[in-house]
C-alpha cells in the first residue's frame, strides 16, 4: 500500500455544496489521494452555528466557529460561505498565510478578484475557482490552460439556471413569467427573493469572471452591461419561436475593434433572440452551457450542471486535487494573466442586430416613415413583417404589427431609433425589443 503525506484542507461553509464536499472528501479519501499524490485530511469545517441543519450527517467534532484559527493550520483552504464578507477577509487571511484557496465565489471574484489574485501571486499562492462560473460545468481550466495558446473572439454562456428553467418553461409550455417564477420557486430553482437571477446579477457576476479570464484583462462588475428578464413576455416568446428564434438569457464576452481601430473587450447579459439552429438553443431546464469561440480551435461547447450541491462540489474537489498535486510537486503557484489590460467597451460600441416589434396606424405611407427613422441613425432594414389587425375586439383596430429585423449596427444608433421610434405619432406602441444573436 502507497504511504502518501497528508495535506490538511480546512473548510469554510457547510451549505448545500460545502457539506457535499465534507462527505465525498471523507467517503472518497483514499481514491482522492491516488488521484492528487497525497492524502487529503479535512481538519475541520468551519461555520456560524455549530447546530444549524445540515444536509449530510458529519462528524461533529470537525465544526467549529473559529474560523480564523482553521485557516492558520491548513495547507489548503476551502471558501464556500458566499457573499462578500466575510469571506474577502478570511481568502485574504489564508492566501497571505501561504495556503492556496479554492473558492466558488462567484460575487467575490467578480467584485475583488484582481485584490486576491494579487495577493496569492505576492507570496506564491495559487486561487482556485472552477466552481465559481456555471457549476459542474468545466470551464475555467480549459480557459485558462487548454485554450490558453489561442486567440478567444467570444464567449456566450446560459449561466443561470434559474432564468433558463424559467425562459424554457415559457417557451414550451406556454407559462407566463409571473407562472414559470412560481413553478420555479417551488421546486427549488428560484430563491424566496429571485432578484439576484431574474435582474441578471448572478450572470453580469460570472460574465466578468470569463471575461477577465478569457481577454487577460481585468473586467470589473461594474463595466458588465446588465439587463433581467422581468420584462420578457409569452408574447414575445411565441413571436420568437414563430420566426424560428428562442429566447435565452446570456453572458457575452466579446473581443472588439472599435472605429479608431482600438482593441477592447466588451462583457453584457441580456435576453435575446437565439436561432433554434444554434446549440445554445437546446439547453433545456435548468442546464447551463457556455459556447466558446475561439481564432485556432472553433467553436467549442461546455454543457451540464449549472447549480447543485453534488454537482457543484464535484467542480470543487477537481480544483481540490489539483491544488494538492501542487504542493506535492512544489513551487509558486501560476499568477493570474492580466498583462493583455484591454479597455472595456461600453454597450453602446457594440454592433448588434434587433427586432423590433411595433404597433402602428394601418394608414398609407406608414412603412416609409418608420424606415426613415431607422435610416436616419444609421441602422439598415434586413427584414420586414406586416400584418393588419384582424380581430376589431381586441383593442387594435385601425391598427396594423410591423416586425422589422435589423442589419448588424452599434448599440447606441440602435437605442437612438428605438426612442426616435416612439416619439412617431404613427407609432402606436413598442411593444417588443430583442437583440439577436448567433444568426
Amino acid at each position: 500500500m502507497i504511504e502518501y503525506r497528508n495535506v490538511r484542507v480546512a473548510l469554510l461553509g457547510a451549505g448545500s455544496v460545502g457539506s457535499q464536499v465534507a462527505r465525498l472528501l471523507l467517503e472518497h479519501g483514499d481514491e482522492l489521494a491516488s488521484r492528487a499524490g497525497a492524502g487529503l485530511e479535512l481538519v475541520g469545517i468551519a461555520v456560524r452555528d455549530l447546530d444549524a441543519p445540515r444536509d449530510v450527517d458529519l462528524p461533529k467534532e470537525l465544526f467549529t466557529t473559529d474560523a480564523q484559527s482553521l485557516i492558520l493550520g491548513a495547507d489548503i483552504v476551502v471558501e464556500l460561505i458566499g457573499g462578500i464578507e466575510p469571506a474577502r477577509t478570511l481568502v485574504l487571511q489564508a492566501l497571505q498565510s501561504g495556503a492556496d484557496v479554492v473558492t466558488g465565489n462567484k460575487a467575490l471574484l467578480a467584485t475583488h478578484g484582481p485584490e486576491l489574485f494579487a495577493a496569492a501571486e505576492q507570496v506564491g499562492a495559487q486561487l482556485y475557482y472552477e466552481a465559481a462560473v456555471a457549476g459542474a460545468i468545466p470551464i475555467i481550466r480549459p480557459l485558462h490552460d487548454s485554450l490558453a495558446g489561442d486567440r478567444i473572439e467570444r464567449i456566450m454562456g446560459i449561466v443561470n439556471g434559474t432564468t433558463n428553467f424559467i425562459l424554457d418553461l415559457m417557451d414550451r409550455e406556454g407559462s407566463t413569467f409571473e407562472a414559470a417564477l412560481a413553478t420555479a420557486t417551488e421546486l427549488g430553482y428560484a430563491e424566496a427573493d429571485p432578484t439576484a437571477d431574474v435582474e441578471g446579477y448572478d450572470a453580469a457576476q460570472k460574465a466578468a469572471i470569463l471575461a477577465s479570464l478569457a481577454f487577460h484583462t481585468s473586467v470589473p462588475l461594474a463595466a458588465v452591461h446588465r439587463e433581467g428578464i422581468t420584462s420578457v413576455t409569452i408574447e414575445q416568446v411565441r413571436a420568437a419561436r414563430k420566426a424560428g428564434y428562442v429566447v435565452k438569457i446570456l453572458a457575452t464576452a466579446e473581443r472588439l475593434t472599435d472605429e479608431d481601430g482600438v482593441e477592447g473587450v466588451s462583457a453584457r447579459v441580456y435576453p435575446a433572440l437565439v436561432p433554434e439552429s444554434h446549440p445554445l438553443a437546446s439547453v433545456h431546464g435548468a442546464k447551463n452551457a457556455v459556447f466558446v469561440e475561439a481564432e485556432a480551435a472553433g467553436d467549442l461547447m461546455f454543457y451540464g450542471a449549472g447549480a447543485g450541491g453534488v454537482e457543484t462540489a464535484s467542480a470543487v474537489l477537481g480544483d481540490l486535487v489539483s491544488a494538492a498535486r501542487r504542493h506535492v510537486i512544489g513551487g509558486p503557484g501560476i499568477a493570474e494573466s492580466t498583462q493583455s489590460a484591454l479597455p472595456v467597451f461600453p454597450i453602446g460600441t457594440v454592433r448588434t442586430r434587433y427586432q423590433i416589434t411595433l404597433h402602428v396606424a394601418d394608414a398609407p405611407g406608414v412603412l416609409s416613415t418608420v424606415a426613415g427613422v431607422l435610416a436616419a441613425h444609421g441602422v439598415s432594414v434586413e427584414t420586414v413583417e406586416q400584418s393588419a389587425a384582424t380581430d376589431p375586439g381586441d383593442g387594435n383596430a385601425g391598427t396594423a404589427t410591423l416586425v422589422i429585423g435589423t442589419h448588424l449596427a452599434r448599440e447606441s444608433d440602435l437605442a437612438a431609433t428605438v426612442v426616435a421610434l416612439r416619439n412617431e405619432d404613427v407609432v402606436v406602441e413598442i411593444t417588443s425589443v430583442l437583440r439577436v444573436v448567433g444568426a
